[in-house]
């Protein structure tokens, strides 16, 4: 067995419909806003938190998502955590993390009313 892993999965809804752009070399690339949630507490004490994912799919399963998912669809991911940083035109560090995903399954054919459900 390997010394490390990186895999992570979740099950969520998207934010916003999936944003495809092909790059120079001819590689689509899909980037999706994913939310999943949790409650805690019960009765007037009840709470929802909501986290959001940035998740990078490249290929054949990008060309997918662009053709079949739209906001509010529920889906799961797998994939592994990335994490990059950059520095902008004023000279600020920027840090972001990713999903890379590489395994989609289209869960429901329904989006939801809202999608951080």
């Amino acid at each position: 067995m390997a010394g490390s892993l990186n895999k992570i999965q979740i099950i969520g809804r998207l934010g916003k419909n999936p944003e495809l752009r092909v790059t120079q070399a001819g590689k689509t690339v899909a980037t999706l806003s994913i939310a999943t949630s949790e409650a805690f507490g019960s009765g007037e004490n009840k709470k929802e938190k909501t986290e959001w994912h940035k998740v990078i799919l490249w290929d054949k399963t990008a060309d997918l998502a662009g053709k079949f998912l739209t906001k509010g669809r529920r889906v799961f991911i797998e994939g592994k955590l990335t994490y990059r940083d950059w520095t902008d035109t004023e000279g600020r560090k920027h840090y972001i993390t990713e999903i890379i995903g590489n395994n989609v399954v289209f869960i429901d054919n329904t989006p939801a009313a809202n999608p951080a459900e």
